[in-house]
């Protein structure tokens, strides 16, 4: 799992869209940090958010996911490093855009949101592995979070977006919602992983 971890890594720096919005996403957050502390952080969940989709997703919207898993038939494990790749992604631009948020003494707020990024990075690698597609994805969760958890649930629901801003905030019982949303999303992506990848 190792290797497969680096060349995951490998393939995020040598791709010059996701180095590419890795760097714009770092300097937004390092940005945006510095003015408005809950900005940086809705910055880092989406942040990580795509970035988790971005890192499943490309495999199959590039077609490389038929040699990944002809390189590696555990399908599993290819998962497994598929989402811990997502974190190291993920935590190290939360910390690299988090720079400036640090400079403000906000110190609370940055270990918060470095707690819950990780789980909103395996949130949304799990549903692009089921979904397999990434407009769907970044359309689907963004029609839920204007419609269902912004107007109806007025963010407050135990809803994913809702629970990841309010443990950010410091809230340990919507930690623990989000990562019930997450646990669900894995299973379904356990499950989803060993569907056919010739239709795709």
């Amino acid at each position: 799992m190792i290797a497969l971890v680096r060349s995951e890594l490998y393939r995020v720096v040598t791709i010059r869209s996701s180095l590419f919005s890795l760097v714009v996403l770092g300097g937004l957050g390092l940005l945006i940090g510095w003015f408005n502390m809950d900005a940086w952080e809705l910055l880092a969940g989406i942040g990580a958010f795509g970035l988790g989709v971005m890192q499943v997703a490309q495999h199959h919207q590039h077609r490389t996911a038929v040699l990944l898993h002809l390189a590696r038939p555990r399908r599993l494990t290819v998962l497994a490093g598929q989402l811990v790749t997502t974190v190291l992604v993920a935590v190290g631009f939360a910390v690299l855009s988090g720079v400036s948020v640090l400079g403000r003494g906000e110190v609370t707020q940055f270990r918060d949101t470095l707690t819950v990024v990780p789980l909103m990075a395996v949130f949304g690698a799990a549903n692009a592995a089921v979904l397999r597609r990434p407009t769907w994805v970044f359309l689907g969760w963004t029609g839920w979070f204007l419609f269902v958890e912004g107007l109806l649930g007025r963010l407050t629901a135990p809803l994913p977006f809702s629970a990841f801003l309010a443990a950010g905030a410091g809230d340990r019982q919507s930690l623990l919602v989000l990562a019930c949303w997450t646990g669900l999303a894995v299973v379904g992506a356990v499950v989803a992983v060993r569907r056919d990848l010739t239709g795709d």
